[in-house]
């Protein structure tokens, strides 16, 4: 009953009383996801621009770049065009902070946020309210995807939950929201416990929340013997989901688990459908490029950094920003039918990426999933490497361990990195969180 109530009275009377446009952007979102590509292109090319003549207009940073540049926002009439604007990247935003947010708001109207990223200095941002409200109606979308609906309760595996306190934050989290939490700042079997008798009396719907962390959960289950928590869906975000833990996920649960890619920056990036053949690009909120060292677009199937331009930002545009991730797109079309084009794979964060003594480079987080599924007795690892010819190995031990598991470790790496690099495993009880929750399993401090 409450959850009939949720979607069908508590969401539109509280879209009412805020004067809120998110149901009519996710109403929307709705239609627009079963367009022809070809389509989708033509709206969000009129939106690219709308942005630009926006910033060139009210944002201080980008009204300079067009004057320097001499560039006119009506003169950006093809992709070309739009590639001889420069990248903007977090060290910009760091330096520039004010002429980013538009002179059409103040600063204390936005919502702002802190995103720390790889390189753990705070990147201040800020939003307007409609922004917000389209990001939420994406949500929406990409949560019906992994087989969520409107009012359905959520077990969010998630760091620093949020308390409400005030009445209307209580009321819209018993409403609305209908979510209960597993801190990742806390995961221990107590926890962990409690957890699962909680799911038992509230029975939610879909699990949400950051990748590794779910993968956790569901090994203690797996070891518990818990089998009776059954979602309709699994949401994996705010991390790379490696396949080993997807497997054990999946197992778990009895559930398929939905990939989802995003940022603070510029929210829903892309995200699996219920196909599971790569995340959908959410082409009516962001403009995503994949980009080489220069800053030329890669070719479907190759690996390039991704450039994502906000589409709904007033309060502090962002055009060509560098999020600072690797990813491949493809042009083959989903077995669903939607109009969004697929990015195929994300291959880690730049940081992610160690350095080889001749000058290449190997994605980490691809070789510690290889590394995982080919050597028997290692339940997680992280790879740092802190001068250019040695890498840290912390690995924590699994079932099989044996005298062999740390000879094979070393085997596999080997198959990457040669003699010149000296190879250290440090026997650690658990991978190392960052103080949002999230796991990092390859790090590059070169």
């Amino acid at each position: 009953m409450m959850e009939f109530l949720s979607k069908h009275l508590f969401y539109p009377l509280w879209d009412l009383k805020d004067r809120s446009e998110r149901l009519q952007e996710w109403k929307a979102l709705e239609g627009l996801q079963w367009w022809p590509e070809e389509k989708l292109k033509g709206m969000q090319w009129e939106r690219l621009q709308d942005t630009l003549r926006y910033a060139a207009t009210h944002s201080p940073y980008y009204r300079k770049i067009f004057e320097d540049r001499g560039i006119r926002s009506g003169d950006i009439t093809s992709e070309e065009h739009f590639r001889k604007f420069p990248v903007t990247t977090k060290q910009d935003i760091r330096n520039n902070l004010d002429d980013f947010i538009s002179d059409e708001f103040s600063r204390d109207i936005l919502v702002s946020a802190k995103t720390g990223g790889s390189t753990g200095v705070a990147l201040n941002l800020y939003f307007d309210e409609p922004c917000q409200e389209r990001r939420n109606a994406a949500q929406l979308m990409a949560d019906r995807w992994a087989g969520w609906d409107m009012g359905m309760k959520k077990a969010s595996v998630w760091g620093n939950p949020p308390v409400p306190r005030t009445i209307k934050q209580k009321l819209r989290h018993h409403l609305l929201d209908r979510t209960i939490y597993l801190d990742t700042m806390n995961l221990n079997d107590q926890s962990m416990a409690e957890f699962v008798e909680r799911w038992r009396k509230e029975k939610p719907g879909l699990v949400f929340g950051h990748a590794h962390s779910i993968f956790i959960f569901a090994k203690y289950l797996l070891e518990q013997d818990i089998r009776d928590l059954q979602p309709k869906g699994i949401v994996a975000t705010s991390m790379m989901l490696l396949q080993s833990d997807r497997s054990v996920i999946e197992q778990a649960f009895s559930c398929p688990v939905t990939n989802r890619y995003g940022c603070e920056e510029v929210g829903l990036i892309a995200c699996q459908c219920e196909q599971h053949q790569g995340m959908h690009l959410n082409m009516p909120h962001v403009y995503v490029e994949f980009l080489d060292a220069n800053n030329q677009p890669v070719a479907p199937g190759e690996p390039g950094k991704i450039v994502v331009t906000d589409l709904n930002n007033r309060g502090m545009p962002l055009i060509r920003y560098r999020v600072e991730d690797v990813g491949v797109y493809s042009e083959e079309p989903c077995g669903c039918g939607r109009g969004f084009p697929i990015l195929e794979r994300l291959e880690g964060r730049v940081a992610d990426f160690l350095k080889l003594p001749d000058g290449g480079q190997v994605a980490g987080i691809s070789l510690v999933e290889r590394t995982l599924t080919k050597v028997p007795g290692v339940e997680q690892m992280q790879l740092v490497q802190d001068v250019l010819d040695h890498v840290i190995i912390n690995r924590v031990k699994g079932r099989e361990f044996d005298n062999e598991t740390d000879e094979g470790l070393i085997n596999a790496m080997r198959e990457v990195f040669d003699e010149r690099v000296a190879l250290t495993i440090k026997d650690v009880a658990a991978i190392p969180q960052e103080s949002s929750g999230k796991y990092r399993f390859s790090i590059c401090m070169v």
